[in-house]
Parts: structure tokens; C-alpha cells; sequence
């Protein structure tokens, strides 16, 4: 995990979280990498970096209901 904060920019929001949904993942764009962060930790919270591929798999699983929470 990086903090987010200094590293990276240009976050925006998952285009499927609600305006009152506690539970919003960011992400940054226009990095070779993929960094995520939970909206709920701020600006300065940690961010999880996927490869490309490894981002790719997460979002095929979470699309076909391999991962419960």
C-alpha cells in the first residue's frame, strides 16, 4: 500500500457508487499502474496498486459475483 496523499492524482469515483453509499472506491488515472482507494479514508488514506492485468481479473471476479464481502 502507498499513501495517496503524496503520490498520486487525478482520483475520481466509481461511476457505480451512489451519492450516499458509504462504501466508494477511487481511483486514479493515467498511471502504467492502477491505483484504488477507499473514499472513505481521505485524501490521505492508503491506496492498493494493481497491475493492469491484476486490475482486469478484480473487476472480471467482482462483475461475475466471485467475491462476496
Amino acid at each position: 500500500m502507498h499513501n495517496a496523499e503524496h503520490r498520486f492524482t487525478g482520483w475520481y469515483k466509481s461511476s457505480y457508487s451512489g451519492a450516499n453509499q458509504g462504501e466508494c472506491l477511487e481511483v486514479a488515472g493515467g498511471y502504467a499502474s492502477v491505483p484504488v482507494r477507499d473514499s472513505k479514508a481521505g485524501p490521505a488514506g492508503p491506496a492498493v496498486v494493481f497491475s493492469t492485468d491484476g486490475w482486469a481479473s478484480f473487476v472480471a471476479a467482482v462483475k461475475h459475483g466471485q467475491l462476496t464481502a
